[in-house]
Formats: C-alpha cells, structure tokens, sequence
C-alpha cells in the first residue's frame, strides 16, 4: 500500500488530533471484512502482562467512543461495549495514506478514516 510510514509514536501525535471526530474502522482478516462507525471521544493504549496465550495481545489501542458495527448488509447494531479494541505487535506497521490511518498486524489489516 503507497502512503507515509509512521513510527508509533508519530501515529499516536496524528491520530489523537482525531478526537472528536466520526470515524469509519475497516478490519480485513483473511476474507472477512468488518465495519464499525464510532464518534471517537478519545484513545488509550493497554498493556496485558498477564496474558496466558499469545493469541491474547499483549498491547492494545483502545479507541472510545459510542459506535455501531456491521453485522450484515444494511444492518448495523450498537458496539458490545464503549471502546474499539486493536490488538497491537511489535511488527505492526502503522501508514498513513489518503487521509486514512492503516495498521497492519500479522492477523489482521485495520483502516481508519474520518466520515
């Protein structure tokens, strides 16, 4: 994908100038794609030490906010609970591109763009 890499750091300086903002989150795993639509209130980042598996991550980007997720064509329904979780690795690669924040991970792709 063509766009401006960013260092963590440099992908949490612009995406916390996102609060406020409505947002649309695209997750492709495999041949799965996923859609939430949350107004973002603010993000924070978590740390599990704790995990019993890897399949647990041990860092994730939580994004709050009220929202709503697809769960099948034209329909929506209210997020489980007040946050969007992001699991995150030490190999995810954060790019910024067309207005868009992508962070790919070894399971998953994740978009974030402004609505």
């Amino acid at each position: 994908m063509d766009g401006q890499p960013l260092t963590i750091e440099h992908f949490n300086e612009r995406f916390q100038r996102w609060s406020g903002a409505d947002i649309i989150i695209t997750k492709h795993e495999l041949n799965d794609e996923d859609t939430t639509v949350m107004h973002l209130d603010h993000i924070a980042y978590g740390t599990d030490a704790t995990r019993l598996d890897e399949y647990l991550p041990m860092h994730s980007l939580f994004l709050y906010g009220e929202g709503e997720a697809e769960i099948g064509p034209q329909q929506m329904e209210p997020l489980p609970a007040p946050y969007y979780e992001i699991p995150l690795q030490d190999t995810t690669q954060y790019i910024y591109s067309r207005d868009a924040f992508v962070l790919t991970t070894d399971r998953a792709t994740y978009t974030i763009e402004k609505r």
